[in-house]
């Protein structure tokens, strides 16, 4: 007891010791603070509690106390805290930690794993946060947002040519017209036309009926002149030669009848285009006129076109092409005159036949072709054998099967044509983002600040996922300021150059990441001022590269950028005829890309030509029982492009000197397997 009298002392003199004046005037602020601070604040130490209690100095204080206690009912309820504290702040009644163990609660784990979620929520918040801190403010703009412009109260129309059958074929002119059309309205064969260069809001409309018949030039008309009058800009894309062709004539009369104007976008003319890729000048020698007939024309007197000096060209004349040569022999002309048919033309299909007026029908019936096509009489046809320069690409007419990501290869279909041939593409590895953005985030954002002194790129995907993320926190180009850049392969650092950015370091020799590490400066603390390296990646581990970057005195941020999953099968058709032989060649560029072939598709035909990136790829065809035709030791798929065409050349050459119409190995499914190359 003696103890506690000097505790109880002390704390009631306190405040009576802040007023030295007159004690009587302290005493009732006092007793007024202390009742109605009582209920809030009476419990913050055991000298409070204790103070009415037990301390004899502390009487006159205690008295007014007790008045507001009576008076008032709400004092009671302060009074029972006071009492119910006591033995919980008391040091008796609390000897050890034992004592608070039951106030612990448990917690279940999916308590914990949503406490995670709401982390992981708020390190993204204040990551976001952060980097757009470091960035002016992008203005805001709805994804579908466009700015307005004017539009006339009448819209115009356009009649514009597809061409002779190759897109690329298509006028300059037409194809700007297609890119800013409301409205495209094309004749059915003109539909991949179309497609190919239609703006991202135009609306393509193939003018056939219900029944799936060509439209009358009047109902063609009426939809133009509607889309126009409601300030739609429309383009009418014509799938006949308007050289040879009146029926754009008889469209355009109707629509100068309605008062809408219109244009017309001419282009390469059927006439011109396919004589031109089939190698035959349509004048020389003694030749200096040409006629231009039509075969469906029931009119034609055929004696009147014996006359040799005069080149014929006759339009949907293939399928009569025998009757035609023996009346043309019958008017006069010399059986030795040379004759082409040419179907298909401008296209990967196109496919002539040559002979004289007097062996045609046996060179017909041995070519097994069929279908329109245009033939064209007269000396110049001799000319071809030197000057045909489409037909005898190395890869001419071949297709493809090229097993990608789910994001294409640019140019690698460009540089197949280059060759004649026709890429198929087969996604076989889908491209999805990471399971836990997080990462990703974390390094975007010390990107921006300032953490990192280089950024390593080992995959046009890497490039892309970065770039993607860059677009989601409205981040360009600028964001890389300051940042050295390295990137493995030529088709990585083209995808940076399309952002806008140019990489510091290529490798020189292989494109690998063994050759980055060889050619990576050491980390040196006099100039390099950070030593830190952002690698974002797949989700397939390098360690190799980080444990040679790690050697040269860097450190390293191994991030998953992206992650790789095997794609969904192809549709039926493609399958068959993968496992059938009906594309001439594949193109396999990297062991992923074969596993996942096989796994979602099966095994290529035998006949079908392999061709195959590196060592480790042929390794794994061989490994799936596939026999490699043509190796490429550069990591580059427009090497192993060229290389298959090398392959194709010694093909073509080969059919070539045994008389054969073609060297396509789905065309010859019954022939050997060519060696290696």
């Amino acid at each position: 007891m003696s103890t506690r009298t000097p505790k109880t002392s002390t704390t009631v003199s306190r405040p009576a010791a802040s007023s030295k004046s007159a004690p009587k005037s302290s005493a009732k602020p006092a007793v007024k603070s202390t009742a109605a601070k009582t209920p809030a604040k009476a419990i913050p130490t055991k000298s409070t509690v204790k103070a009415p209690v037990k301390a004899g100095p502390a009487k006159p204080v205690a008295k007014p106390v007790a008045k507001p206690v009576a008076a008032k009912p709400a004092a009671k309820p302060a009074a029972k805290p006071v009492a119910k504290s006591v033995p919980a702040k008391a040091p008796d009644k609390v000897p050890n930690k034992a004592a608070v163990k039951p106030a612990v609660v448990p917690v279940t784990m999916a308590e914990v794993e949503a406490a995670a979620a709401a982390v992981e929520t708020v390190v993204v918040n204040e990551t976001a946060a952060a980097i757009a801190s470091l960035l002016p403010t992008p203005p805001r703009r709805s994804d579908d947002a466009e700015p307005e412009r004017y539009r006339p109260s009448l819209g115009t129309v356009a009649l514009a040519a597809a061409g002779p059958g190759d897109p690329e074929l298509v006028s300059v002119r037409t194809a700007t017209l297609l890119g800013a059309a409301d409205v495209i309205l094309a004749d059915a064969s003109t539909l991949p036309v179309a497609e190919r260069f239609a703006g991202r809001r135009s609306l393509i409309r193939s003018l056939v009926d219900a029944d799936g018949l060509t439209l009358e030039p009047a109902a063609r008309v009426k939809l133009a002149v509607e889309s126009a009058r409601a300030s739609r800009d429309v383009v009418r894309l014509l799938g006949t030669d308007p050289t040879t062709d009146s029926s754009w004539a008889a469209e355009a009369a109707l629509l100068t009848k309605a008062k809408v104007p219109f244009e017309f976008s001419p282009g390469v003319s059927l006439i011109s285009g396919v004589t031109s890729h089939a190698g035959i000048p349509l004048t020389g020698g003694r030749a200096r006129e040409v006629r231009i007939l039509d075969a469906d024309d029931t009119t034609i007197v055929w004696a009147d076109h014996g006359d040799s000096r005069v080149n014929l060209v006759i339009l949907n004349g293939a399928d009569r092409a025998v009757e035609i040569a023996r009346a043309l022999v019958d008017a006069g002309r010399r059986d030795d005159t040379p004759v082409a048919i040419t179907r298909d033309g401008t296209t990967v299909e196109q496919r002539t036949v040559t002979a004289t007026l007097a062996d045609l029908a046996v060179v017909v019936k041995a070519s097994r072709q069929s279908g329109p096509g245009v033939m064209v009489v007269g000396e110049t046809v001799g000319k071809r054998s030197t000057l045909s320069w489409f037909e005898t690409k190395p890869l001419f007419g071949w297709r493809v099967l090229v097993p990608r990501t789910k994001e294409s290869q640019t140019g690698l279909a460009d540089h197949l044509r280059r060759y004649g041939a026709v890429a198929v593409e087969v996604p076989t590895i889908s491209v999805e983002p990471p399971r836990t953005p997080q990462q990703m985030e974390r390094a975007v954002h010390g990107l921006v600040s300032g953490r990192y002194q280089w950024i390593i790129f080992t995959s046009v995907n890497a490039v892309r996922a970065l770039r993607e993320k860059f677009e989601e926190y409205g981040l360009d180009s600028r964001a890389y300021s300051g940042l050295r850049i390295a990137a493995v392969g030529l088709d990585t650092a083209d995808a940076l150059e399309q952002f806008g950015v140019r990489a510091d370091l290529i490798p020189s020799g292989d494109q690998s990441t063994a050759s980055l590490v060889d050619e990576f400066p050491e980390f040196d603390d006099i100039v390099d001022p950070i030593n830190r390296v952002f690698l974002p990646r797949a989700d397939i581990a390098t360690e190799g590269l980080v444990a040679g970057l790690s050697e040269l005195g860097w450190e390293v941020d191994d991030v998953t950028a992206y992650r790789t999953v095997r794609a969904a099968p192809p549709p039926v058709e493609t399958r068959e005829a993968i496992k059938s032989g009906g594309f001439d060649a594949v193109l396999f560029t990297s062991s992923s890309t074969v596993r996942n072939l096989v796994g979602i598709a099966g095994k290529p035909h035998q006949t079908t030509v392999v061709a195959c990136i590196g060592p480790q790829t042929s390794k794994t065809a061989e490994e799936h029982g596939l026999r490699v035709d043509v190796r490429s030791e550069t990591s580059n798929v427009f090497a192993l492009v060229d290389a298959l065409a090398e392959h194709g050349e010694k093909l073509r050459l080969a059919a070539a000197d045994s008389g054969e119409y073609t060297w396509r190995p789905s065309r010859r499914r019954g022939a050997a397997r060519r060696r290696t190359t």
